[in-house]
């Protein structure tokens, strides 16, 4: 298809996480005639979810990093880092240099609880926690000091399970991985002894996948222990994942402690009431749980304080709102038909439908919304547009190509040699990766 005003369709995508490539390569493969797709992202780096979500002993899953890799190197896409909508550019500005503009920014940040305490000092979002196991340069490698000899984890999804068995495994196990050396020294120092997970609800409710439950199990460093009262699920008729995951949980409450360093109490049927402190957090206060008939989670009235030194809250991400681009308070999402916004504006991936689905959904997730999109080009007029390299030329603005990018990593593939450790090393903070593409100031 041509653009309404004659060449190639020009289509902004913004985020370069899983949704948003999948939408370049979407449009790349559904357009009947050439596109042209320009990826914007904020950071330096690519990949989103996938270089800084997942966690790093999860090789598998990182290596999508390679599918990703491959659209951003289709001929008719290109990689234009270090550009922030609010601020380098406007939704304006992308209307005055694109056909259309999609928004592909993810869900960035945790929910909260809404408990007393929840803001103490050591009152933390499972989402900073991963961001800094994973070298993301908005979390600081001494953003954590994990001093404390117990811990709780709240919430019983996949992600919940991936920061608490980083939390139980040594430094050791995560060498040969990408962990920021500076993260891994803090996590040789770990003095924790004690991880709680815990689910408001029972181990049938729980939301993790039959894989990552079975790799607690595998733990050589911690031991993992259930209670057998709280296992107890009655009626038979359930699904096989859950199935699969009720069979784990209680094989691991009929077994021992092996006497392991550090130990991992799966916790359900208690609700975070408070935490509890002074200057910061110094315990938990849960109570235990039921089901109302109508299926409600109610308390008991029975209460338990752990002393814990650290929470961390993974109770679900919601979206942000982006600058100039309407938002749904209610839903944490962008309000859209099939992708579509408003006129020449879409929307896909967690932004557009929530936080739900895996990795892959955001593929099909994709294809609706560039579907729609290609559909309304067909019956627009005309629009005259602005380069978007002449636009930031003109105010000084060099953005972060995707070789600049392929330098970051073969700076992070060298300090893994120098320090005998792995395949590749975050680099740690902003400045480092922009030294790495010779970037000597914050542009």
């Amino acid at each position: 298809m041509a653009s309404p005003r004659g060449g190639n369709v020009r289509v902004a995508v913004v985020g370069s996480g899983p949704a948003g490539i999948y939408t370049a390569e979407a449009l790349v493969k559904q357009a009947a005639e050439p596109v042209e797709v320009d990826v914007i992202e904020r950071l330096p780096t690519p990949y989103g979810l996938v270089r800084y979500g997942v966690a790093p002993d999860h090789t598998s899953i990182k290596s999508i990093a390679n599918y990703l890799r491959r659209v951003l190197e289709l001929p008719q896409v290109r990689f234009l880092g270090g550009l922030t909508l609010g601020e380098e550019l406007s939704v304006a500005d992308l209307l005055g240099s694109y056909d259309a503009v999609v928004y592909c920014t993810g869900a960035m940040v945790d929910r909260h609880m809404g408990i007393p305490g929840e803001d103490l000092p050591g009152s933390v979002a499972a989402t900073d926690f991963v961001n800094w196991y994973c070298g993301h340069p908005d979390v600081s490698p001494d953003r954590f000091t994990l001093d404390s000899p117990e811990v709780a984890v709240i919430g019983v999804g996949n992600v919940a399970v991936d920061v608490v068995r980083i939390l139980a495994k040594t430094a050791e196990e995560l060498s040969s991985t990408d962990v920021p050396h500076e993260v891994l020294e803090r996590l040789a120092g770990s003095q924790v002894k004690a991880i709680h997970m815990i689910g408001r609800r029972g181990a049938q409710h729980a939301k993790f996948t039959l894989k990552e439950l079975r790799e607690l199990g595998e733990l050589a460093n911690a031991d993992v222990c259930v209670r057998p009262e709280e296992a107890v699920v009655l009626g038979g008729d359930f699904p096989r994942q859950i199935r699969g995951n009720i069979d784990v949980l209680q094989s691991w409450a009929a077994r021992p402690p092996q006497g392991r360093p550090r130990r991992l109490d799966v916790r359900f049927w208690m609700k975070p009431v408070e935490i509890l402190g002074e200057e910061r957090v110094e315990g938990l206060r849960l109570e235990r749980t039921r089901l109302s008939e109508d299926g409600r989670v109610v308390g008991t009235g029975e209460f338990e304080t752990l002393p814990v030194g650290m929470v961390l809250r993974s109770v679900g991400y919601q979206s942000v709102p982006l600058p100039g681009v309407p938002f749904d308070e209610s839903t944490m999402t962008v309000p859209n038909q099939a992708g579509r916004v408003r006129d020449r504006e879409y929307v896909a991936g967690w932004l557009k439908r929530g936080p739900t689905g895996v990795i892959g959904t955001n593929k099909s997730d994709a294809t609706e919304t560039v579907r729609t999109l290609l559909a309304d080009l067909s019956d627009r007029p005309p629009v005259r547009l602005t380069p978007i390299d002449e636009l930031l030329a003109g105010r000084g603005v060099r953005p972060i190509g995707y070789h600049d990018w392929r330098r970051i990593e073969d700076a992070e593939a060298e300090l893994a040699r120098t320090l005998g450790r792995g395949e590749r090393v975050k680099l740690v903070g902003l400045q480092a990766m922009l030294d790495a593409c010779g970037r000597p100031d914050s542009r």
